[in-house]
């Protein structure tokens, strides 16, 4: 019996647990999911600092500064970066320091040097200042004790800067996932062959490996599989073994050489569903052996791809350990129309654009079971409801970002 696609997607997740973790160093942590939370421990900055080359003063001693009638203070130190003022300022005087250094004692405004006239000893200012100009102060940018990242968050460039400035260099992250790829089907020949009479070249070798690498994912083949149970349970026993999820294409359906389900089903496979009702991508079956979820997808490229994409994603991303795990619903004016009627839920890949404010899908062709050139550039899914007459131009559907 199918099932929907929200219930598939949901009893995937259902059964999925993330794996473990480990310590990276921080230069490789970029793209890796996160496995605590993080606290600042510190103030950043540390203290109060100068955000210009320029000089320090008390905003009282310029406060009658004018262009024709400049203040002119006394220099009485310089504060490179990296280093803290002698003495503490007194009225009349001013410090120059440059980007970064610590604000001296007893001022309270800072002024750039292109700003100012000066000489090895003096400085001119030519108009008030106020309390705080051009102040970095301490924990402007994080307060002591402030959470900034919760475990699940994708590490970006800026908790990368963040984790830094905590001064974490190995933080700690969810594994990252392995995902065996075993390719089923005896009609199957390597890229680099001449097909014979009745053979297709594997596409879905690369297209998964490809999906897999864009995930974040490490991808692990397992060749080429015939037609035969006892190669195909071989296949996925050890893939099983060695990685964390394993994709299966071919053998979904039910005719005579669709051996995939029951190979899962006799290593020991916990069998969660057969079929998803949804086009293309109907046929699949998704279990879990010995807790690790495998994908039983067609063996045509597409319906393969969009199935993985739609149905098995969520819960991949769970297993990362990705907080974040759902797909994010938006909806899309289509652009282009779709010719045909949809007695079922159907995915349409596409690419997605903003016009005049409005999130929109130029939906891609060709689109079909079989036809992977459709894929090319695309980065958007949207769902046509089961029930549905063509689809016009400019109609509002609603779909996912891949």
């Amino acid at each position: 019996m199918a099932v929907r696609i929200p219930e598939g997607r949901q009893m995937i997740i259902d059964r999925v647990r993330p794996v473990g973790t480990e310590r990276v160093p921080l230069e490789k942590a970029y793209g890796r999911i996160l496995a605590e939370e993080i606290k600042a421990a510190e103030d950043v900055p540390a203290f109060d600092r100068s955000p210009y080359d320029g000089y320090a003063f008390r905003s009282a001693d310029v406060k009658e500064a004018t262009k024709d009638h400049p203040v002119i203070l006394k220099v009485i130190d310089n504060i490179p970066a990296g280093d803290i003022a002698k003495i503490p300022l007194k009225k009349g005087e001013a410090v120059r320091l440059m980007t970064g250094a610590p604000i001296p004692e007893g001022a309270d405004a800072v002024r750039k040097y292109e700003e100012t006239d000066f000489t090895e000893t003096e400085v001119k200012i030519f108009c008030p200042a106020n309390a705080g100009e051009n102040i970095i102060y301490t924990g402007e940018d994080v307060k002591k004790g402030t959470i900034l990242a919760q475990s699940g968050m994708k590490i970006d460039s800026g908790l990368m800067g963040t984790l830094a400035g905590q001064n974490i260099p190995e933080p700690l992250v969810f594994r990252k996932l392995k995902v065996g790829i075993v390719i089923t089907g005896s009609e199957l020949v390597p890229v680099g062959t001449i097909p014979g009479p009745g053979m297709i070249i594997n596409t879905n070798q690369y297209t998964l490996t490809g999906a897999v690498e864009e995930f974040g994912y490490t991808p692990v083949s397992y060749g080429i599989i015939p037609d035969d149970l006892e190669e195909i349970k071989k296949a996925l026993r050890q893939a099983v073994k060695e990685c964390d999820v394993v994709l299966a294409t071919g053998g979904a359906a039910v005719g005579d050489y669709d051996l995939t389900p029951l190979a899962m089903e006799e290593i020991g496979t916990e069998i969660l569903f057969r079929n998803v009702k949804m086009k293309p991508g109907k046929a699949c079956a998704y279990g879990i052996a010995n807790g690790k979820l495998i994908c039983g997808l067609s063996g045509h490229p597409s319906s393969s791809l969009l199935n993985l994409l739609v149905v098995g994603l969520p819960g991949i991303r769970k297993i990362s350990g990705q907080k974040d795990y759902s797909h994010k619903e938006i909806e899309m004016e289509v652009m282009g129309g779709y010719e045909k009627s949809s007695d079922t839920d159907r995915a349409v890949r596409g690419k997605f654009f903003i016009e005049n404010g409005t999130a929109k899908i130029n939906i891609s062709a060709p689109q079909g079971n079989v036809v992977i050139s459709g894929t090319i550039g695309t980065d958007s899914i949207v769902m046509i409801p089961a029930g549905s007459e063509p689809v016009k131009e400019g109609t509002i559907l609603k779909g996912f970002m891949i």
